[in-house]
């Protein structure tokens, strides 16, 4: 399937701006801080990563997930959940083992964002697609 909106490019730009995190090799920047422009471009590659993700699962051009965008919601709540909480629980066993010391200092708190943000995205679905918020369709 051929998909018209781009997103390797994105993706590519995200990996980039996330991996030179790991390293030491950003200017201080107009803020004299090296470590602060590192943050600045690997959030900046985060962001990257968020719209390649989004425009390679919805094939247009976007930044909120939406429901009517879904294929299957009632099928894919329960995975979306799943992600986020295996986000929250890698972040936890990665401070658990003491990984988080080789990581730059702010991954901890951007994977519970992530897993934080999927969870609660999965879970409006679910509540829509099958508890209290469900609208009847009528016929």
């Amino acid at each position: 399937m051929e998909r018209t909106h781009p997103w390797r490019w994105l993706a590519g730009l995200g990996v980039l701006g996330v991996a030179q995190g790991f390293v030491d090799v950003a200017p201080p920047g107009p803020w004299d801080s090296a470590s602060f422009t590192r943050g600045v471009i690997g959030l900046c590659g985060m962001v990257c990563l968020y719209l390649a993700w989004f425009r390679y699962t919805f094939d247009i051009n976007g930044v909120a997930p939406t429901m009517n965008r879904w294929k299957a919601p009632d099928k894919s709540w329960p995975l979306v959940i799943g992600f986020g909480v295996g986000c929250m629980l890698a972040v936890n066993i990665a401070a658990w083992l003491g990984v988080d010391a080789y990581l730059p200092e702010p991954t901890g708190l951007l994977g519970m964002l992530v897993g934080s943000l999927a969870v609660l995205n999965g879970t409006y679905v679910g509540l829509v697609v099958r508890g209290p918020f469900r609208i009847e369709e009528e016929e």
